[in-house]
């Protein structure tokens, strides 16, 4: 079994960080090994990080962390469940639209840097894509390319050969509208 994911929260300092909820960001590092079947139960937990890592305004300084997280989940052997869910908290990340007050005041742009690392990983988002493990999958790792993925043309052909198990608003470009402008500051 591979421990990309235990590897990659091990390079992060957890305790060092400002959680959303007002704390240290310690108790994210056990929360994400949950979320992949690697706690205690050793069976995935759904954790929401809503109002830790992320709101529907703003990122918080654990989101580059959890973002390469999210990655290694993706390249990581994880139960489809968890995969599901690693590829939700990925979403949320990279559409984040602002940084939290701390990190802003430090020169952080969080949802730059949230794209810039999902931009390293996007041949495991095409993977995803194609694999068409589960439609519901595809269709947000989609979504997260159409932020992401600065070669508009390359989108365009796996759109066209995934179409058939694509969602319809990732068939019809209707998902690329409201985010196409974070992609094009990505060129």
């Amino acid at each position: 079994m591979k421990r990309l994911i235990e590897m990659e929260i091990a390079r992060h300092d957890w305790g060092a960080m400002l959680c959303g909820c007002g704390g240290s960001a310690e108790h994210l590092a056990e929360d994400l090994l949950r979320l992949a079947g690697r706690g205690p139960s050793r069976e995935p937990s759904h954790v929401s990080f809503e109002e830790h890592v992320w709101c529907p305004v703003i990122l918080w300084e654990p989101a580059p962390a959890v973002t390469s997280v999210a990655l290694a989940a993706l390249a990581d052997d994880v139960a489809p469940k968890a995969r599901g869910w690693f590829l939700d908290l990925l979403q949320c990340t990279v559409a984040g639209e602002g940084t939290d007050w701390g990190s802003a005041g430090r020169g952080l742009d969080l949802p730059e840097l949230c794209r810039g690392l999902a931009v390293q990983g996007i041949w495991l988002l095409y993977e995803e894509v194609m694999a068409n493990r589960s439609p519901g999958d595809a269709g947000v790792a989609f979504e997260i390319l159409t932020v992401v993925e600065p070669d508009r043309v390359r989108l365009q052909g796996v759109r066209e050969v995934a179409a058939d198990w694509l969602p319809v608003c990732c068939r019809t470009g209707l998902c690329d509208d409201d985010l196409l402008s974070q992609s094009t500051d990505l060129a």
